[in-house]
């Protein structure tokens, strides 16, 4: 059962802090300072797809 700040009909965003970590957040939330949007606004799935195709752990990242 989802929450009710879960709810499948709702947009999110992908955002990522200076550090390099990643968070899916509400779309209708303003953003917590240091964040910066890097996917836009999406669904629930679409925002876990760009995660899947896009996050890599830091140790896979560097060189």
């Amino acid at each position: 059962m989802n929450s009710p700040s879960e709810r499948l009909d709702d947009t999110y965003l992908v955002m990522v802090d200076e550090e390099g970590q990643h968070s899916m957040w509400p779309s209708c939330a303003a953003l917590p300072p240091g964040w910066t949007v890097v996917h836009g606004e999406d669904s629930r799935d679409g925002c876990l797809a760009y995660f899947n195709k896009n996050w890599r752990p830091r140790s896979m990242r560097e060189e």
